[in-house]
């Protein structure tokens, strides 16, 4: 999400949500300052609601090791680290250097930073080096490979975990879509709603989150 998209919830409502959801953590609160503060594009931050409930789906299954496309400043790798065993990993892949220096910043300063690793390059090649296999799969990239991504990711799930995705409303874009990029966001909801791999639900959640148990 980017900060010249449409909002979907009404502020009122969001406003409402995290007053009734679990606090973020203060150092994820300053994170969130420093993002706005110093990025063009901070609504790209996936922000309070989002990131506790990706906490919560980490600890409901009791995920031991958790993939990340798309790692920006590191709210959403941080917050589903915080859910982590002590021996758990989190490897989150991404291509800006510049943003994820304020991530490597808020994650050093964490007991929580430790479990996560960063995969700097291109994903789609660096997915191809990432081995093993992952209860929790959180793809917030570029949108016009997220088919791609889904199809390697796929393989790299257990059977009983879960593959989150965000942006899959693109502000309404994927209801009527005009561009590539809603185009892309259309194409890889019908993608995944006829993957017999995979059981899916569609969630209104800050700018559409699709949730899927694999088979």
């Amino acid at each position: 999400m980017n900060n010249s998209m449409k909002r979907i919830i009404p502020l009122k409502i969001e406003r409402y949500c995290k007053k009734n959801t679990i606090p973020e953590s203060a150092l994820l609160h300053e994170l969130v300052a420093e993002t706005y503060a110093s990025t063009a594009f901070p609504d790209m931050q996936i922000g309070h609601i989002e990131g506790a409930f990706l906490r919560m789906l980490v600890h409901l299954i009791r995920a031991k090791r958790v993939l990340e496309l798309g790692t920006f400043t590191g709210y959403s790798s941080l917050a589903m680290a915080e859910a982590l065993p002590e021996d758990g990993k989190l490897i989150t892949c991404d291509i800006d250097q510049e943003a994820t220096e304020i991530a490597k910043k808020y994650w050093s300063r964490s007991p929580h930073g430790k479990k996560i690793e960063l995969r700097l390059g291109y994903a789609l090649e660096t997915l191809k080096t990432i081995e093993g296999v992952f209860d929790v799969v959180f793809i917030d990239a570029d949108k016009e490979n997220y088919i791609n991504y889904w199809e390697l990711c796929i393989p790299k799930t257990r059977s009983g975990g879960l593959l989150v995705v965000d942006n899959v409303l693109w502000s309404g874009g994927a209801l009527d879509p005009k561009d590539e990029t809603d185009r892309a966001i259309a194409e890889f909801n019908e993608h995944v709603s006829n993957d017999k791999r995979v059981e899916v639900v569609m969630l209104p959640i800050r700018d559409g989150v699709s949730l899927a148990w694999k088979f």
